[in-house]
């Protein structure tokens, strides 16, 4: 039996709260024990199959391709009770090479073993290009709401089976999908619902994020839907196109709980900045999650100085560390603190690898992302595998229920966990006490002088040069060889002023001089790009590989 579809079908019987989708032009109210039931009405057009498309049966991988919430939710739902998995395809936008893209939706899907997308608006547009590479689909617009419903049976699946497929970040062309179970996601669901402190009489969860990323389709779909909590969402464009559109949504709906990645909260904190006085009211906010890429500490003051005149307190915002690989979070901060950081001793992090409280000189910032989820448990390990006393620096490691068993790659099934169930995190961090610090990723650390410097801090100390575009700055790490005696560093900026060799030579000098005053080492090359030119992932994230093979090409 599965506990998350028992948790569902309970909650479906007894919630009188909804998913409010939309905003901001034809707002709807529809009751989570409306989107169960045509779930169950889906679920049995599903398993009938039509024509030469399967029916949906118990192991079934199957494929969504569609943007709007109020399509995606029923649709999920309905694969669940089926005893099937969801995997979120990444979306093409208006900039992508469609032909490039079925290509690498056809390896994805055949990593995955899909049998069937189930395509929605507006990417139904679609179906031609799936015709065209064989690829079965099914339109969601044309799956009767007449059909008789099916009897829910939470025995279709048990807690090893998989629920969800999560494409990771990066290539799409060189996939990787967590494979996350239902005993995974019941025993992540439990454990946020517990450290947010989430009730469902009070909260009220506002979002704006894509659900072909784990923090929207985990956190703010999934968990409403088995939870029932009053949700208001819209889609990613509709937050582009407007972003103070999120802040209204909380002010008219009097939103507790939301949740972004740091770049969208600096995005915010400007728009916040520019909104007329008394215009807004934040002053419900209780739980402003911050989480999916490094936090960074300024970006949160920012916010809370701007939404501090319209009721957002200081308190509500809280720090994460989450993961595919667990389906959403690893920590939470605790409720109502605000952001805690902890000054440490450069020196001593980037030569004994130890992260002890700064008292003098040079000191690096790090968010405290609070103590791991009930069910989780966090260690540090050095390079030879050694368990790290509290505040030594070496690789985190996670192990849990929550935890995935393994990833399904192009390659065939890999595991995730070692012998004793723990999971290699691929990022380095300390523990400070109970909670967890995450400085940044292995792969990403540049080694200088015996130093360990961490891109992140190049990266922000860079973006305070004149002309640069706040969060569209990359530091790549260039390994020795080809020329170059030891390791070294360029950094990627976008500015509206490339293109003009004399204000590029400006911020080149400006970027230098930043980047040598906050970390002490001097960049090897300063690269100045046009807007929108450095690699992004599907959910917004800049690749830092990615950028290195960008710039090698250019060279």
């Amino acid at each position: 039996m599965s506990r998350f579809l028992q948790m569902l079908t309970d909650s479906a019987a007894r919630s009188a709260k909804a998913m409010i989708t939309g905003e901001p032009k034809e707002p709807v109210r529809t009751p989570w024990r409306d989107v169960h039931e045509k779930a169950r009405r889906l679920a049995a057009a599903l398993s009938a199959g039509e024509g030469s498309v399967p029916g949906v049966a118990r192991g079934s991988a199957v494929a969504v391709l569609a943007a709007e919430p109020a399509v995606i939710a029923p649709a999920a739902q309905a694969v669940w009770l089926l005893g099937g998995s969801v995997t979120m395809l990444h979306q093409p936008t208006a900039r992508t090479d469609l032909a490039v893209w079925a290509e690498d939706t056809v390896t994805t899907l055949g990593m995955i073993d899909a049998r069937l997308v189930l395509l929605g608006a507006p990417f139904d547009a679609l179906a031609p290009v799936l015709d065209e590479k064989g690829i079965a689909y099914r339109l969601l617009a044309d799956l009767s709401d007449g059909t008789e419903p099916i009897t829910v049976d939470v025995t279709v699946a048990d807690e090893d089976d998989t629920a969800l497929l999560q494409l990771t970040s990066g290539s799409t062309a060189d996939p990787k999908a967590v494979r996350i179970t239902h005993r995974n996601l019941f025993a992540n669901i439990t454990g946020m619902v517990a450290a947010a402190q989430l009730d469902t009489e009070r909260d009220v969860m506002v979002s704006w994020l894509p659900l072909f990323h784990d923090m929207g389709m985990v956190g703010f779909m999934t968990v409403p839907m088995v939870t029932g909590l009053e949700l208001v969402t819209v889609t990613p464009l509709d937050f582009l196109t407007r972003p103070l559109l999120w802040a209204e949504l909380i002010s008219k709906y009097r939103g507790t709980v939301t949740a972004a990645p740091n770049f969208a909260y600096a995005v915010l904190a400007r728009q916040l900045a520019r909104a007329e006085e008394g215009s807004l009211d934040l002053s419900s906010m209780r739980f402003a999650l911050n989480g999916a890429e490094p936090i960074d500490p300024d970006a949160v003051i920012a916010l809370t100085d701007a939404g501090a005149r319209f009721g957002l307190g200081a308190d509500s915002v809280v720090c994460a560390y989450g993961m595919a690989e667990t389906a959403l979070g690893v920590s939470f901060a605790p409720c109502d603190t605000g952001m805690v950081i902890d000054h440490v001793d450069a020196e001593w992090l980037e030569e004994k690898r130890h992260a002890r409280p700064a008292l003098y000189g040079p000191s690096r910032r790090f968010p405290r992302l609070g103590p791991p989820l009930p069910g989780i448990e966090v260690r540090v390990v050095g390079d030879d595998g050694t368990v790290l006393p509290e505040r030594g620096v070496g690789i985190l490691q996670l192990r849990g229920e929550s935890v995935t068993p393994g990833y399904l790659t192009v390659d065939g099934p890999r595991p995730a966990q070692d012998a004793d169930g723990w999971l290699d995190t691929g990022d380095e961090g300390y523990l400070a006490g109970v909670e967890v610090v995450v400085c940044g990723r292995r792969k990403d650390v540049i080694i200088m002088g015996g130093r360990n410097i961490y891109p992140t801090d190049i990266e922000r100390a860079a973006a305070l040069a004149a002309d640069v575009r706040a969060g569209n700055v990359v530091a790549v790490r260039l390994e020795a060889g080809s020329g170059r005696h030891r390791e070294s560093f360029l950094v990627a900026v976008e500015s509206r002023r490339a293109g003009d060799p004399a204000a590029e030579d400006v911020i080149r000098k400006d970027v230098t001089s930043k980047v040598v005053a906050a970390c002490g080492v001097r960049p090897a090359d300063v690269v100045v790009l046009a807007p929108g030119t450095l690699p992004k992932t599907p959910s917004g994230k800049l690749r830092r590989s990615a950028t290195g093979d960008l710039i090698a090409a250019r060279a």
